[in-house]
């Protein structure tokens, strides 16, 4: 039975946030329920058990969350349905009796966001409100570990950013800020937490501090909404994905990724960490 394993539980310990916490949590000796898809991909870790269900699965997710307390979720995979996946799960842990979620959320949240998934976050937000469910939002920044990742062959990173400036945060430091408010949730219920890194930082800036820590020859060049619907057409993605492409970097432009926030170094006590610095760090 699903309420005789531990009541806290843990999504996406299969991929990289939710990996680094559940590892962070087993290595200060907490028990915790991890939920898994495949469990031949769950984490061998000290005093976790694995239950299976999916985030659209309301029947398996209500079994799987049966006897939790606190549930950390991760926001699920872009899909186009991904917030009708958000709205079944919160639902099936309201009705599994689940007390508190920690839920990872974006730094722009808002029902009018330019970044069009930033309004699904919100609208994961508001279901959670509505549920009767205590709450913790963290609203992660842009990852400083996707910047290296945005660059085309050329080494060139392409989009409508113009001379906005993001605030980013390092997966680390997300995993970390989550670890502390699962250690004691109960002082965190009702809080929203903006999670940024120490710096804010335009794609131009950003492009040098990746050339200067990687030793690549790294660019950022400015395109309009047209040209960089234009340059990622080849790739014939969805609509969806487009948007959400394209909005990553207007809504730099509109300043809505601006601004640093103390709650990295609140949450752990530690400073979070810069660009160069994440250059120079191991992949974990």
């Amino acid at each position: 039975m699903a309420a005789d394993l531990p009541d806290l539980a843990v999504t996406g310990s299969t991929s990289g946030l939710g990996g680094i916490v559940a590892r962070e949590l087993a290595g200060a000796g907490f028990a915790q329920r991890l939920l898994v898809r495949d469990p031949s991909r769950a984490p061998d870790l000290e005093q976790a058990a694995t239950a299976v269900c999916s985030y659209g699965d309301a029947e398996a997710a209500r079994s799987a969350l049966e006897g939790v307390r606190v549930l950390f979720m991760v926001s699920a995979a872009e899909a186009e349905d991904r917030l009708q996946q958000h709205f079944a799960f919160v639902d099936a842990a309201a009705a599994a009796g689940v007390e508190h979620v920690v839920y990872t959320s974006f730094y722009g949240a808002a029902p009018d966001a330019t970044f069009t998934l930033a309004r699904d976050h919100y609208a994961t937000e508001e279901r959670i409100r509505a549920s009767g469910m205590d709450y913790t939002f963290l609203r992660d920044n842009f990852y400083l570990d996707f910047l290296p990742l945005m660059t085309d062959d050329q080494g060139v990173i392409r989009g409508p950013a113009g001379d906005g400036v993001f605030s980013g945060v390092a997966r680390e430091d997300i995993a970390r800020s989550a670890v502390a408010v699962l250690r004691d949730p109960a002082i965190h219920k009702g809080k929203t937490y903006r999670l940024t890194g120490p710096e804010e930082l335009s794609m131009a800036r950003a492009a040098e501090i990746i050339s200067e820590g990687t030793g690549r020859n790294v660019s950022f060049q400015a395109e309009t909404v047209e040209e960089a619907y234009a340059s990622r057409a080849p790739y014939n993605a969805p609509q969806w994905q487009l948007d959400a492409w394209v909005s990553t970097y207007t809504a730099m432009a509109a300043g809505e990724m601006a601004g640093i926030s103390l709650d990295v170094h609140g949450l752990t006590g530690q400073d979070p960490i810069s660009l160069a610095e994440f250059l120079t760090r191991p992949v974990l």
